[in-house]
């Protein structure tokens, strides 16, 4: 038998899988990679008798692996709050898959977990730019108000370092950062004691300034594209700042537009933080796209797709 934890490479795919793992401590080969990685459980190549936790990636991106998966009579725990479309039936499969615009996969690890490591999970939802359903799962933990922003502040630098095109982009492989955080049981350890927290702040920060110098592309009343230049720094900071601009101006929708080398655009879409919904099916509508309904994006978008993804964009948040 043998035992695969296949996760994003983002806070929560990381923070959902160290839950996991401080519950149910176990051997396992690791499978991640920067966060629009998603098309992972293909690497797996399974027998009969092996089990397989698959954790914040679409079923709908891994659905023919999982399928076959399943044919070699592996055993499969899937959480996830992504898009799932058709989700298998069989014996085997064990999925736990909410796409609520308030969840996100931490959250679901939680509840099957009962709370038994609540702070990573709230960590998580921060990360995934759900500050409020992160504050409300917060209240049984009693947090003050510095610490409810350290937790903010770590679940976002957790992500910060799943974005980019490469591994080469990230300051950790996510396979790498998920173990230097698997010790801690306390999020509140992690940020006193570990190097990778130092790290990770200060890229942060420099990341971020540079792009608070980044202007508009294009807005309407309800919209704000932002175009930028193909750089490490842009690559790392695009998601975690399209987070942000979605705190700032909770009523308008936002794209980050990279632009990359072989003439493809990689773009975040931010739903309005009033009006959660959408940005999955806006990116599906485009080659590499998918994600959930608040946050979504697409891998590599041809030069010449561009204008139809504006007035896409534009089209589905007028109003």
């Amino acid at each position: 038998m043998t035992y695969f934890d296949v996760f994003n490479g983002d806070a929560d795919g990381i923070c959902a899988l160290h839950q996991l793992r401080l519950a149910q401590p176990r051997q396992s080969t690791l499978i991640t990679g920067v966060k629009r990685d998603i098309s992972l459980l293909q690497q797996v190549t399974a027998q009969a008798g092996d089990c397989i936790t698959v954790l914040d990636i679409s079923l709908d991106k891994n659905r023919d692996a999982l399928v076959n998966a399943l044919k070699q009579g592996a055993d499969v725990h899937y959480v996830d709050h992504h898009f799932a479309g058709d989700i298998p039936t069989s014996p085997r499969l064990h999925a736990h898959i909410n796409t609520d615009a308030n969840v996100c996969t931490s959250l679901l690890v939680n509840d099957e977990l009962q709370g038994a490591y609540l702070a990573w999970a709230v960590t998580a939802a921060f990360g995934d730019n759900l500050f409020e359903a992160g504050e409300a799962a917060a209240q049984p933990l009693n947090l003050n108000e510095t610490q409810i922003k350290a937790l903010q502040h770590l679940g976002i630098l957790i992500n910060y370092n799943g974005y980019g095109t490469s591994l080469d982009d990230l300051y950790f492989p996510p396979t790498a950062l998920y173990q230097a955080i698997s010790s801690y049981k306390n999020p509140f350890d992690f940020i006193a004691q570990a190097p990778a927290y130092q790290v990770l702040a200060q890229g942060y920060s420099d990341d971020m300034k540079q792009a608070e110098n980044v202007n508009i592309h294009r807005e309407t009343p309800n919209t704000a594209i932002l175009l930028l230049p193909d750089e490490a720094w842009t690559r790392r900071v695009s998601g975690v700042y399209g987070n942000l601009l979605a705190r700032q101006y909770p009523n308008r929708a936002h794209a980050l537009l990279t632009t990359l080398a072989d003439d493809t655009y990689r773009i975040s879409v931010r739903a309005p933080l009033n009006n959660k919904t959408g940005a999955d099916d806006l990116c599906r509508q485009f080659p590499t796209g998918g994600g959930r309904k608040a946050a979504s994006g697409i891998n590599a978008l041809p030069a010449e797709q561009l204008p139809s993804f504006i007035q896409a964009f534009q089209q589905q948040y007028q109003s």
